[in-house]
This record gives C-alpha cells, structure tokens and sequence, in this order.
C-alpha cells in the first residue's frame, strides 16, 4: 500500500493545483484552519480560485493570503466580517461572494466529499422579511433582488439604527 503522508504541503499538492481550481479550506475562524497548504497553494501561482470556507480569513493570515495575491475570484462562505482586503475586493466587483447559511454550507461540504451533486435542505415553514423600502412591483432591477418574492410570505417594513461593528475613533496604523 503507497503511503498517503507526504513530507511537506508543496509535495502534497503537487500535480493538483491548476487555474481556475476549486478548494475547499476546514476550520472555523482561523482555528484548524490547513495553514502551511494554504501557504504552498498561494506559492503555485494557481490562480482564479473558487474558496469553499467557513470565512475569509484575515488581511495577513488563513485565506486572505490568497485574496492579498488575488488568486481568489470567488468565495462561498458563511462569514466574511474579519478581512478588509476581501471587503475591498467585493466592494469593487473583483471578487464573488456567495453567501450559505453555516448550517447549509457544512451540508454541502459533507454532501459533496460523499459524491452527492445536489440535495434539500428544509431551513424555514415561513420567511418573515424585514425591508427598508417598499417599492412597486417592477421598479426594482430583478438582479438586484436577493430573495424572489415567491419565496416571502410575510413583509414589514422597518425603521433602522443602522450600527457597525467595529468603531473606529482613530486611523489605523496601515
């Protein structure tokens, strides 16, 4: 039997990495997070990356060391609130971000390492959707809209404080 332990990430991805690959990365935050093959997949140069991961990493750590030599073009995640170099990506249309919920997401990656191609998930009876406008049917651009209609059964229109998370009283050392 041919040993799967290879001396080093770089060994353990040669022949596997390529443009335009996809890879799906484990952890939750920046723990257990695959940290010397995410080191050896930025030094391969594959670019045009689709990244399966819990989040986005940090500006100097995890996946965001992929995203600062922009070799990712797309993540699939369910958090990304911890990295400006991806903020700023997505903000000006460099990088695609498809959002899962946590639970939806883990499901995906356990369906897909079993070969499964598709399946359902049963997450709500009912979609309540808070808005901040209401609009006439058809004055919205509907590639604009995130949830279709026909999946809300019930709309309110809110009234918002509209907070951050983070305050900042100072610049940032850069």
């Amino acid at each position: 039997m041919a040993s799967k332990v290879y001396k080093s990430a770089k060994e353990a991805l040669d022949g596997l990495t390529f443009d335009g690959m996809t890879v799906m990365a484990g952890g939750f935050g920046l723990c257990g997070i695959p940290e010397n093959l995410i080191l050896a997949l930025r030094d391969s140069g594959a670019k045009d990356i689709t990244a399966i991961s819990n989040n986005a990493g940090v500006d100097d750590f995890g996946l965001g060391l992929l995203l600062k030599t922009r070799q990712i073009k797309k993540m699939i995640s369910s958090y990304v609130g911890e990295n400006k170099e991806f903020e700023r990506q997505y903000l000006s249309g460099e990088l695609e971000l498809e959002f899962n919920p946590q639970g939806t997401l883990a499901e995906r990656c356990r369906a897909g390492g079993a070969g499964i191609p598709g399946f359902y998930t049963k997450t709500g009876k009912v979609t309540v959707a808070e808005v901040e406008e209401i609009v006439p049917a058809g004055d919205l651009d509907p590639d604009h809209i995130h949830l279709p209609g026909v999946f809300v059964q019930r709309l309110i229109k809110g009234s918002f404080e509209k907070r951050i998370e983070q305050r900042t009283v100072r610049k940032r050392p850069v």
